[in-house]
């Protein structure tokens, strides 16, 4: 019998339930594992009567599909999406939409010399104690493969923005890698930009320092973490509410619900802290726009609402915990054992692939939000 510890009395067989649902009017489920026969979404609360493309989807995910370069995992899928329900002749019924796209490149078998241990790091140990299972097959649910359902999802709600806020735009980059900081000015950027180099790194001054810092990490089987900032540009101002459902607090949610997310901040976020209050305040003024401000340390976002500046979200990703270096760990008798990974396929540094990702949260975020807010004043 495994040997597991947990501060709770309740038996795993009693803690089966494990929510897959985000949002609230807008409602995407996500399901299936990283090694089953697929992976998807349902979403619930798509208005009727829309002209929506698959084409659109399927073009979000090639953004985020592996095996793209050499420095991302070498995974082949085609990642063919289709659409199972909710659309017909390309115009939406107000019914659940369903995307499906098939695992194609599966190797379970890479993964049968861990199913006795728990890997540093993982969520191997975690699910276990939680639900007394866990796949056999990699991280499951866990895995960074199931946000291809995200990124599927928010190709819809995208194209739903574009009809209720035509002026909006999101757009994501890496922002920086280990310690190299990218100069981004965001007014600048579009994904077409952003996606012309493999590190989706706009900074071309120190390209060749990610390239050498990635070739290195990983030929030495290690991996490295680093941050994304992601922006949205003509936002409106009044979404979002005042106390638990905050604009800021549904971003964070939506962005530490990522695999690696760590951290997250809005604006000047953890820089505010060291800030006297005269100098982090943006003041208001009167222009032909309306009412503007003329700092943006608040990141478009006061009190839990967003006030029509830009919108600034930046998002830190840790370090891959698949590595190829030796490594401490226990087996599930609770034994002390050396663990090295020996095959897989796994990406020495999220970050370029996870850039599609968080734009996607972002979008889904927005798209619940905007019609929360129609839906609030129609009452």
């Amino acid at each position: 019998m495994p040997v597991l510890i947990s501060c709770c009395s309740v038996p795993p067989s009693r803690k089966s339930l494990m929510p897959n649902t985000f949002g609230h009017v807008f409602r995407v489920t996500t399901f299936g594992e990283s090694h089953g026969s697929a992976v998807g979404a349902v979403i619930d609360g798509c208005p009727a009567g829309l002209s929506l493309s698959l084409e659109r989807v399927q073009e979000a995910l090639n953004r985020r599909k592996p095996g793209q370069n050499s420095w991302t995992s070498s995974r082949k899928e085609s990642d063919r999406v289709e659409c199972v329900s909710g659309i017909e002749d390309g115009i939406s019924l107000g019914t659940p939409i369903t995307l499906l796209v098939r695992n194609e490149d599966k190797k379970p078998d890479d993964y049968s010399e861990l199913q006795n241990i728990f890997r540093p790091s993982h969520s191997d140990y975690t699910t276990q104690i939680k639900y007394g299972i866990r796949p056999k097959s990699g991280g499951g649910r866990s895995s960074a493969r199931e946000t291809l359902a995200r990124v599927a999802a928010a190709a819809i709600a995208e194209q739903v923005l574009e009809i209720l806020c035509p002026e909006l735009r999101v757009v994501a980059c890496v922002s920086s890698i280990k310690n190299l900081e990218a100069h981004i000015s965001e007014h600048s950027l579009t994904r077409a930009t952003v996606d012309q180099n493999a590190f989706r790194f706009p900074d071309e001054k120190l390209l060749p320092q990610v390239e050498t810092l990635l070739t290195q990490t990983r030929d030495a089987g290690d991996s490295v973490g680093g941050c994304i900032s992601c922006f949205v540009l003509n936002c409106p101002a009044g979404l979002g509410d005042p106390v638990f459902d905050k604009l800021n607090a549904d971003f964070a949610k939506a962005m530490l619900s990522l695999p690696a997310a760590r951290a997250f901040e809005v604006g000047s976020g953890f820089e505010s802290c060291k800030l006297f209050g005269s100098e982090n305040n943006d003041p208001f003024v009167s222009t032909e726009k309306g009412i503007r401000t003329l700092s943006n340390r608040s990141g478009g976002i006061q009190g839990g609402i967003s006030n029509g500046e830009t919108i600034k979200l930046r998002i830190g990703f840790k370090a891959p915990s698949s590595i190829f270096k030796p490594q401490q760990t226990v087996d599930k008798n609770g034994n002390n054992v050396e663990f090295q990974m020996k095959q897989g396929r796994h990406d020495p540094c999220v970050l370029a692939r996870a850039v599609p990702i968080v734009e996607a949260m972002t979008l889904l975020v927005l798209t619940d939000h905007i019609l929360r807010q129609k839906l609030t004043h129609l009452t």
